[in-house]
């Protein structure tokens, strides 16, 4: 371990000419730091050694951003290095499933498990509300982040490869069914719905400007416009305005079903 004075040297040397070797010797002094830290994640299932390694390249972070003038020794500044290190490692390797993106998320993952020991809440299952609450407010997030997050710790990663028959012909992924509709299907809606308004533009185009407007109105949006309102827009009566949708839409109707015959066209 480094005096104050020789680590201060060391990191002057490091910071202002470069010098590897003071660099060096900045790392390897805190190797048991790094141990030290690394030794509290071993709950998670990870290898040591891994978590080691990644806990040295937290470190080496800190030694080329470590200020001596700022008056803190380099194990306080590295500290935070090696711990969000070892923290992104675990985060990214416990699950195959992404376990944290926000920091209530991460928060959650790293304390919830301690916390839950604490308050003999170690069963299986969803969290009772007095504890939940107690959770949620001892780490300042939603109850329903300590939900979702307990949740997920709870579950295991299952392979989709996995067989569920005696004789292992079954997969999980054998029963998974797209719900989206088929490639063609898509194609063949889209083409049929470009038809049908081609059809229905067509035969619009046949009808008088107060014709069409009136049949729009009444027919083609929605809510539809009622009667009275297009009365008093057009300055005529209600019953004026029926007849003139009625007829409209009788027009229309036949100038589709003659394109459709002139085409030889099916719609359904």
């Amino acid at each position: 371990m480094l005096e104050p004075e020789s680590e201060y040297m060391l990191a002057k040397r490091w910071r202002e000419h470069g010098d590897l070797q003071a660099a060096h010797r900045l790392v390897t002094s805190h190797l048991r730091l790094v141990a030290k830290l690394a030794m509290r994640y071993r709950g998670y299932g990870l290898p040591l050694a891994d978590l080691i390694s990644e806990g040295n390249v937290g470190l080496m972070q800190a030694v080329k951003r470590f200020d001596p003038e700022r008056g803190f020794r380099l194990a306080t500044y590295a500290m935070w290095w090696i711990r969000a290190a070892i923290q992104e490692y675990v985060l990214h390797s416990w699950s195959l499933v992404k376990m944290g993106t926000t920091a209530a998320q991460k928060k959650l993952f790293f304390s919830l498990r301690r916390i839950k020991g604490r308050l003999k809440a170690i069963d299986d299952g969803d969290l009772p509300p007095e504890t939940l609450g107690i959770i949620a407010r001892e780490l300042a997030v939603s109850e329903a982040d300590v939900v979702a997050m307990n949740r997920r710790l709870a579950a295991h990663d299952s392979s989709l490869n996995s067989s569920f028959a005696e004789d292992g012909t079954a997969e999980w992924q054998d029963h998974l069914a797209d719900e989206r509709a088929q490639p063609d299907a898509v194609v063949a809606d889209a083409e049929e719905l470009g038809l049908r308004r081609g059809l229905l533009n067509g035969a619009m185009a046949t009808l008088g400007q107060r014709e069409r407007s009136i049949l729009a109105a009444r027919r083609l949006r929605d809510p539809p416009e009622t009667l009275e309102q297009l009365g008093q827009t057009y300055g005529v009566s209600r019953e004026r305005i029926r007849q003139i949708e009625e007829r409209a839409y009788e027009r229309v109707l036949r100038s589709i079903k003659a394109a459709i015959t002139d085409r030889g066209l099916v719609l359904q």
